[in-house]
């Protein structure tokens, strides 16, 4: 144990902690969200038991890939196609498959709200789906988000006892904020909506990550997959937290001025009636 204790393993635990929290972002965010469609009594319960199960399971997906870590890497199908082309490894499916998940959850969600069949449905419109449905989500969807965070946790380092406390302090983190980010949510639906277009964009940077995860692997630029010719290229995670912000001051300046111009209007209504 003694040896775990080395300035470079603390520094890489810090590191590894401050990646953990930047990464599970999206994720607390998609728990806040999702957990919201589960019946009022057991959504604590659910985010609770969601986070609980997801962190014991990355453990494990963790301690998996550090020992198949070159065989997930190495691509099992070569498209040649004039349509599509390029190397397919398991990270491109998993990449693949999460992205169009999440976003056809977020657009699902928008359409959902934007639709006036949905009034009077349940909580906000919202169908209610069952506890055990709603944990399968998070726990899935927790799984694809952290594919992304090991496979950079390895780059930092392969030490497992680290990699798996940093894991653990992150799960303890979002059982800390789970319950607050959604109480604000809750308070604020405005923001609800923002968070399902953050979502949306999440959706794009893993399918973009899809397209280039062989080539990466492998270092070798001719396996990034192409669609018609042109490169399937990744969001970089500043363009992504650049977008991010842009969204959160647009709707605080739009927020802004929507309390502007009722106070005016309601001025307006107090003169006249004066």
């Amino acid at each position: 144990m003694t040896e775990l204790l080395t300035i470079e393993n603390i520094i890489n635990l810090l590191m590894l902690c401050f990646l953990q929290a930047v990464l599970g972002f999206d994720n607390l965010l998609y728990i806040s969200i999702e957990s919201q469609r589960a019946p009022l009594k057991h959504q604590q319960r659910v985010r609770f038991w969601g986070i609980i199960i997801a962190v014991a399971l990355r453990v494990f997906l963790l301690f998996a890939m550090i020992q198949l870590i070159g065989r997930l890497q190495e691509p099992f199908l070569i498209l040649t196609g004039p349509l599509v082309s390029g190397a397919v490894n398991f990270a491109t499916c998993v990449f693949l498959i999460g992205g169009i998940f999440i976003m056809y959850t977020a657009v699902k969600e928008i359409s959902h709200m934007l639709s006036v069949h949905s009034l009077g449905k349940g909580v906000d419109g919202k169908k209610e789906k069952s506890a055990v449905h709603v944990i399968a989500l998070i726990v899935f969807m927790n799984l694809i988000f952290s594919f992304d965070s090991v496979l950079s946790a390895l780059a930092i380092t392969d030490i497992f006892p680290i990699l798996a406390i940093a894991i653990i302090l992150s799960g303890l983190a979002m059982l800390l904020l789970a319950d607050g980010v959604t109480k604000f949510l809750e308070k604020n639906r405005m923001y609800e909506v923002l968070g399902l277009f953050i979502l949306l964009i999440v959706g794009v940077m893993l399918i973009g990550e899809a397209g280039v995860a062989a080539s990466h692997a492998m270092h070798e630029e001719s396996l990034a997959i192409k669609i018609f010719g042109y490169s399937l290229v990744p969001m970089s995670k500043t363009t992504f937290y650049f977008a991010v912000v842009v969204l959160f001051a647009v709707e605080l300046i739009q927020s802004g001025y929507k309390r502007k111009l009722n106070a005016e209007r309601a001025l307006k209504i107090k003169g006249a009636g004066s």
